[in-house]
């Protein structure tokens, strides 16, 4: 088949298409960028949190009134909470992984160091936490009971000698050294902080923070004011059991605070990715939006261009043409159509990726984006000019000789 008198043919229907070709590309370079940005949606909303969130719950404290006590109660709370049935441990913490609200400093590795290496994730808890959220231990040891402090003044900047810390912090800090025995700093004029312990993964609280997966476990006990939380591990398939009576038995034995904030690490993770998720489904709708207007666009303009050519197409099968050199005529058509649009939208596509790299730091558009959406869009466009084209090679020859 002759290309030349195919372009020759598009040329004088310019305005038509230009138009499907400013579509097709248009459509190109939103949905390569939008599939990338859904794709590290998926990717963010699967990170482990390194917790067993299946059977893992917070529950809060408030205390309230002059005669409070804060260290009696955590006391009472931790006994009472650990002699539950169902209860596999617990621990007290200051905020959960995944939360959005928690505590934050920064490292140096050396006391008189003006900058900070890195930032970390703080949680203060007890000898119980790895066990009580199920994080595993990858090197050194647990804290030990002798090991835990308790510090009224949330204000304090003091702390303790020893850390448990992330392994992802500890490549930071130590790369490609063993972290076990390490020091470190937690803040200026402060002694020492040694690592005694190394655990797989314990995401921060932030899920947009650039140090997610930096952590530390302080071995203290540290309420903020008479706000304490409390992380329950539950034996397998007794979680929303436990959490019940969690509730219920903190709220009997202290008339003097409120239990508030009841909630499954996997509620926790629902709500903290929340946004994320809406924006997947928002992506989504407008691919399938764009996807189908391109094709409608498509069909609408072969649908046109075969009533506009009918008596042409009644001519050419009087001279022999076949069916399917009819239906060929037009698939290619569409085809030429779709690469001018495609050129294009390549061009606009890894344009709009430097835009978002730029304005919201986004990362590079990985480069089998375009070719994968140059099939996709190909393949849409010989399938919504098929039924045009079908009936355009349904044309008798007969039409060649009535007056359009």
């Amino acid at each position: 088949m002759e290309i030349r008198p195919i372009l020759s043919a598009l040329m004088r229907s310019k305005v038509a298409l230009v138009l499907i070709g400013v579509q097709i590309a248009l459509t190109l370079a939103i949905v390569c960028n939008a599939l990338f940005i859904i794709s590290q949606r998926i990717d963010k909303m699967g990170r482990p949190s390194g917790m067993d969130e299946a059977n893992t719950f917070e529950v809060g404290s408030l205390g309230f009134g002059a005669a409070f006590d804060m260290r009696t109660t955590v006391q009472q709370d931790l006994a009472t909470l650990r002699g539950l049935p169902g209860v596999q441990d617990v621990t007290p913490i200051n905020r959960v992984p995944m939360g959005e609200a928690g505590w934050s400093t920064g490292i140096q590795l050396q006391p008189a160091q003006k900058t900070a290496t890195t930032s970390t994730a703080i949680y203060f808890v007890d000898e119980h936490a790895l066990d009580a959220m199920g994080v595993k231990l990858a090197a050194g040891r647990n804290f030990r009971a002798d090991e835990i402090g308790f510090e009224p003044d949330f204000r304090n900047n003091g702390w303790p000698p020893v850390v448990i810390i992330t392994k992802a912090l500890a490549e930071r800090l130590f790369p490609g050294q063993d972290a076990v025995g390490k020091q470190f700093y937690l803040g200026k004029d402060q002694p020492p902080q040694t690592v005694i312990g190394v655990v797989e993964r314990l995401q921060a609280p932030w899920l947009d923070w650039k140090e997610v997966e930096y952590s530390t476990l302080i071995p203290q006990i540290r309420p903020y004011s008479t706000d304490i939380r409390y992380v329950v591990r539950a034996q397998p398939g007794r979680r929303d059991e436990v959490m019940k009576l969690a509730e219920a038995k903190l709220g009997e034995i202290n008339r003097s605070r409120l239990v508030r904030n009841v909630e499954s690490m996997e509620k926790v993770r629902a709500e903290g990715y929340r946004a994320d998720r809406a924006m997947t489904i928002i992506l989504c709708i407008v691919i399938v939006c764009l996807l189908t207007i391109t094709a409608l666009g498509i069909v609408g303009m072969a649908s046109f261009w075969v009533t506009q050519r009918t008596k042409q197409i009644g001519t050419r099968r009087a001279l022999g043409a076949t069916q399917f050199d009819i239906l060929r005529y037009f698939l290619t058509e569409n085809f030429l159509i779709t690469s001018l649009g495609l050129a294009a939208g390549a061009v606009l596509t890894y344009a709009f990726n430097v835009w978002l790299m730029t304005h919201y730091e986004a990362p590079r558009l990985p480069w089998y984006y375009v070719p994968v959406g140059f099939l996709c869009l190909w393949t849409l466009g010989q399938i919504a000019v098929l039924g045009p084209a079908t009936r355009a090679s349904r044309v008798p020859p007969a039409v060649a000789t009535r007056s359009v």
